[in-house]
């Protein structure tokens, strides 16, 4: 599933999931923009890659949205692939924390640069007849069982809802536009929005009792990117161990 001298924009590349599919699609001939605002885990990153584009951006400010999208052109002269994975969670519910505080900060990174990205990279896309894959999870199908996670499982709930638009406008160009929704995948996400929950605690949800390892959604990321997929738009993968059949 080469992607030979293609160029992926992948957000979010500093860790977890990101980071597997920016080493993936490296390893497959790609060349990769990792975007993050983490610089030394970037750089981390960036080492197991072959010659990648380092921007460091924070995904909540407009102006660095428009700049990956300027670098990007400028030093490759195209995108191909636009990945867009970056997310954050503030916990928050109706009877618990500052919601509005958790709407505002998650529906920016989650939900806005999504569009943002999207808009300012499909005439590119429209160019190369390329494709987009956003990260969402199975939370954006299914009330949380962690109330305190409401704004992520919206906001992945609109980004589901805004991947299958997207797909049906751009079809007629050749771009395609696919969603991932992983399950529990064995990141630093819990570490960072110091959630109470424990991997041990979505395994035990899960049907096949096992939590995913980030490279099982690159796999997945680089079979969608790939022509191998190139009759696939507007579906949306679940790739969660069965979790949504225990719900």
């Amino acid at each position: 599933m080469s992607l030979n001298n293609k160029v992926a924009i992948v957000t979010g590349a500093s860790s977890g999931i990101g980071a597997a599919i920016a080493e993936k699609f490296s390893n497959e001939g790609a060349h990769v923009v990792m975007v993050g605002r983490n610089e030394s885990k970037l750089s981390a990153v960036a080492a197991r890659c072959k010659d990648p584009l380092v921007i460091k951006a924070e995904l909540g400010n407009d102006e660095d949205i428009v700049r990956i999208i300027d670098e990007t052109k400028k030093k490759y002269g195209k995108i191909d692939i636009l990945v867009n994975n970056a997310a954050t969670s503030v916990l928050a519910s109706v009877l618990y924390g500052d919601l509005l505080k958790s709407y505002e900060e998650v529906m920016k990174v989650n939900f806005k640069a999504v569009v943002h990205l999207t808009k300012l990279a499909a005439p590119h896309l429209i160019e190369t007849k390329g494709n987009i894959i956003n990260i969402s999870a199975i939370g954006g199908q299914r009330a949380s069982a962690a109330s305190v996670l409401m704004m992520y499982c919206v906001s992945k709930a609109a980004v589901n809802h805004f991947s299958q638009d997207v797909a049906l406008e751009l079809a007629p160009h050749k771009v395609r536009v696919n969603t991932i929704s992983p399950g529990p995948v064995r990141t630093d996400i819990l570490e960072n929005t110091k959630t109470p929950i424990t991997w041990d605690d979505f395994q035990k949800k899960t049907a096949l009792d096992r939590i995913s390892e980030p490279e099982e959604i690159a796999d997945l990321a680089l079979f969608l990117a790939s022509d191998k997929a190139k009759g696939i738009t507007g579906s949306n993968f679940v790739s969660d161990n069965g979790m949504l059949l225990k719900s």
